[in-house]
C-alpha cells in the first residue's frame, strides 16, 4: 500500500492566501520527512476552496523542497490549458526531478473558468479526448503536429523530450471518462466524495474497457480521501467538524457557473459527516482498518489523503506524522515505512525513486 497526502491549499475562514499555501507546503515537507510515498497537488481557479491556480507550478516548488517523495498534480485542468504547454511542463519536471513527477489531468467543471480562459463549454463536453490525445503524443513522440477540430499546427520538435512517458493519472467521475482513460491505458484518480462501492464499480468498468482496448486490466489507480488521526474516533470527527464546514461553505459556495445560473451545493456539515464515515478518521487502528477495507473492496493500493482538514498548520503536521508513525505500520506491504517514520529527520541514501504517489 502506498500512501500520499492530498494538498488542496484550502483557505479556511480568517486565513490569508499566504497562510493557506504555507500550510500546504509544510504538509508536503513533512510527508517527505516521514517517508510517505507521494504528495498530490490540487488546482482551482477563483475560489478559496483551493488557492493554488497552477498545480504544476506548486509541484515544481515542492519537488525542489523535497528529497525523495513523488509529487503529482491532482489535477491539472486540461480543459483550460493548452496540451502542448502542459506537456512541456510535465516533461521538464519529469526530467529535472529524475522521475519523481506524476501528471494528473482532468476535465474540470462547468465554471466561469471556461469563459476566462476562452475554452468554452464545447471543450468541456467534447474536446477533452482531443486534448488528452495531443498531450499523450507530445509526451511520447519526437515531433508533433495537429489537425484536430480545436488544435491545428505544423509539426514541431518536442523539447525537452522525456526518454519515456511520465507517469500519468486521469481524474474520473463518470463512465465516459473511465472508458476514455482505460482505452489509453491510463490509471484513474477517484474522488473523495464517493465510497468504496462506487469506486469498485469504476475499477471494474476500467478493467473491462482496458482489456477490450488491448491494455493490461491492472491499473495503478489512486483513491482520494481524508485522514484525521486522533486518540479516538470522536476526537478525530470533532476536529473536522470544527473546521471543514466553514471551509466547504466558503470554498464550494464561491464557484460560479459558466451560464450564471444557480448551482446545487452539498450541505457542508452533511458532507463533513459523510467524509468522516467514508475515510480513515479516528484512532490509528480504525484508520488502518478503513484503508485496508477500501483496498480490499476496490483493488486500489495507492491513496491521496487530505491531511489539512483541521485548517491548522501545527495540527496538519502532527496529523501527517501520526499517519506515518501510527497508521502505516499497521498496514500490509509497507517494508521500511515504520523505520522511516520513527526517524523522520534521517536522510535516506538511496537515489530518488520514480513517482508512485
Amino acid at each position: 500500500m502506498r500512501m500520499g497526502t492530498f494538498v488542496l491549499a484550502g483557505q479556511y475562514p480568517g486565513q490569508s492566501d499566504a497562510e493557506s499555501l504555507r500550510r500546504a507546503i509544510r504538509c508536503a515537507e513533512v510527508a517527505d520527512e516521514v517517508g510517505l510515498d507521494g504528495v498530490w497537488v490540487a488546482e482551482h481557479h477563483f475560489v478559496p476552496y483551493g488557492v493554488c491556480p497552477s498545480a504544476v507550478t506548486l509541484a515544481a516548488h515542492l519537488l525542489g523542497r523535497t528529497r525523495q517523495i513523488g509529487v503529482g498534480t491532482a489535477i491539472s485542468i486540461l480543459t483550460t490549458a493548452h496540451p502542448v504547454a502542459l506537456g512541456e511542463q510535465a516533461a521538464l519536471l519529469h526530467l529535472a526531478s529524475e522521475g519523481r513527477f506524476t501528471l494528473g489531468v482532468g476535465r474540470g467543471g462547468p465554471w466561469v473558468d471556461l469563459e476566462v480562459f476562452e475554452s468554452g463549454v464545447d471543450e468541456l463536453t467534447h474536446g477533452f479526448p482531443e486534448s488528452l490525445d495531443l498531450l499523450l503524443r507530445w509526451l511520447n513522440d519526437s515531433r508533433v503536429g495537429a489537425e484536430g477540430p480545436r488544435y491545428r499546427f505544423r509539426e514541431v520538435n518536442v523539447v525537452p523530450r522525456p526518454e519515456s512517458q511520465p507517469p500519468m493519472v486521469v481524474a474520473c467521475t463518470s463512465p465516459t471518462t473511465v472508458r476514455l482513460a482505460a482505452e489509453r491505458g491510463l490509471p484513474m484518480l477517484l474522488g473523495m466524495h464517493i465510497g468504496d462501492e462506487e469506486k469498485a464499480e469504476m475499477v471494474a468498468l476500467w478493467r473491462s474497457a482496458a482489456a477490450a482496448a488491448g491494455h493490461s486490466p491492472e491499473g495503478d489507480h489512486v483513491s482520494a480521501g481524508v485522514v484525521q488521526v486522533a486518540d479516538s474516533h470522536s476526537e478525530a470527527v470533532e476536529t473536522l467538524r470544527r473546521a471543514l464546514p466553514g471551509w466547504l461553505r466558503r470554498g464550494l459556495g464561491a464557484h460560479q457557473t459558466l451560464d450564471g445560473g444557480p448551482r446545487r451545493m452539498r450541505d457542508p456539515l452533511t458532507y463533513t459527516e459523510l467524509l468522516c464515515e467514508l475515510h480513515p478518521v479516528g484512532d490509528a487502528r480504525l484508520c488502518a482498518d478503513r484503508l485496508a477495507a477500501t483496498s480490499e473492496r476496490t483493488g486500489i493500493t495507492r491513496f491521496a489523503l487530505l491531511a489539512e482538514g483541521s485548517g491548522d498548520i501545527a495540527l496538519t503536521e502532527l496529523n501527517v506524522r501520526r499517519l506515518a508513525g501510527e497508521v502505516l505500520p499497521l498496514l500490509p506491504h509497507r517494508p521500511g515505512a515504520a523505520a522511516r517514520a520513527a526517524a523522520p529527520g534521517t536522510a535516506i541514501s538511496s537515489p530518488a525513486a520514480p513517482a508512485t504517489g
